[in-house]
Parts: structure tokens; sequence; C-alpha cells
């Protein structure tokens, strides 16, 4: 019996060593975790703009709609492109704005852009009918062929309707136009890209129109 006693508590005392150890062993693994997270704690709180919840440094903000040509019209959702051609209905310059945008506001900025040529005319549709426009056509020395709207106040009893004919072909050019799939459903999100798009498409029409003369 002295002996089996004796036993035991060696037991014992082994036992209690054993767990000693275990403790000593999950307390340093808790200091280490502690400091660590202290250690993390600081790195995330250097890279932040201030002490508080925020944005990290370097990350990317959202873009929106703004300043990408687009706009909500009665066709929906959409971007208009305002195209200059020559008398061949050729492309020569374009703006793109949002579908919600009038014609009228862009026929002075068309008449600036593209090739440095003076042309004798400008022959476009009603949307353009305005005095501005026409006193901004005939300062640069161009005759505006713009038929005036049914509600204006004194329209002349002369119109070259001949001459304003051959405005058929700049439609011609946005048909043409429209059969890129790319440019009649606008899959560009920004407007850089929707216009190196439409530029890719008015070039090909270019080559097209030289190898078949």
């Amino acid at each position: 019996m002295a002996d089996t006693a004796g036993r035991v508590r060696e037991l014992e005392f082994d036992l209690e060593t054993v767990l000693a150890t275990a403790r000593e062993r999950d307390d340093r693994c808790l200091l280490r975790g502690a400091g660590r997270t202290e250690f993390h704690r600081r790195l995330r709180a250097d890279v932040r703009l201030d002490g508080g919840p925020g944005p990290r440094l370097g990350g990317r903000c959202k873009g929106g709609q703004q300043d990408q040509a687009l706009g909500r019209s009665r066709g929906g959702f959409s971007t208009k492109i305002h195209l200059k051609t020559d008398f061949s209905g050729l492309p020569l310059a374009f703006v793109l704005t949002g579908g919600e945008a009038g014609d009228s506001p862009q026929f002075e900025t068309l008449l600036d852009l593209g090739p440095d040529v003076r042309p004798r005319a400008a022959v476009t549709d009603k949307g353009y009918d305005s005095k501005r426009n026409r006193a901004a056509a005939r300062v640069r020395g161009i005759a505006p062929i713009i038929p005036y709207k049914a509600n204006a106040k004194k329209r002349p009893v002369f119109f070259p309707k001949a001459l304003y004919r051959t405005r058929a072909r700049i439609e011609q050019t946005f048909g043409k136009l429209k059969r890129f799939k790319r440019i009649a459903l606008r899959c560009e999100k920004t407007k850089a890209s929707f216009a190196a798009f439409v530029s890719l498409a008015l070039a090909f029409i270019l080559i097209k129109s030289v190898h078949t003369a």
C-alpha cells in the first residue's frame, strides 16, 4: 500500500508539472499574440490618412458619369455625336455630348474643328436654327444653309433647296457609322474610350472611300 501511495503521489506531481508547463506555454502564446496584434494596429494606423476609419492611401476613387458624354433623352440613356463632313460626306471632325444636349450650341465648335480650310457653306438641319449661329457663320465668311423652324417669325422667301438636298450625304455617313455595333450601342464607359472607337470607325469609312473612289 505504501508503494502504491508513493506512485500515486509521483503521478500527481508529474501531472501538475505538465499542467504548469502547458499554462506557461499558453501564457507565452497570448503575450506574443497581443504584441503582434498591437504591432499590426500600429501599422494600420500609420497607413491611414488619420486615426479614424477611412480609405487607405492609394485607394481608387469611384468615377461618376459626369463629363462622360452620357445623358438621358427620349430614346433613353445615350450619347449624341455631332459630326462635321465635307461636301462629299467624308468625315472631318466630331463632338460628343450627352443625349439630352441640343445641337445648336455645338455649331460654332464644329465650325472651328477640322482641317484649316474655310468652307463656302454650312449645311445643317433645323436643330441649328438660331440667329447666333447664322451670325457666327457669316463672320467666318461661310454662307449658312440652315432651314428655319416652322414657328420662326421672320422667314425669308428664298431658300436654296437644291443646295440643302446635299445634307443627305451626312445622313448617309451617319448610317455607315451606326453600322459599327460598338458605336450604335455605346459599349464604352468613358468618353475618351468611346471617342477613340468613333475615330477608328470614321477612319475605316475614309479608307474605304479612298479604295472605292
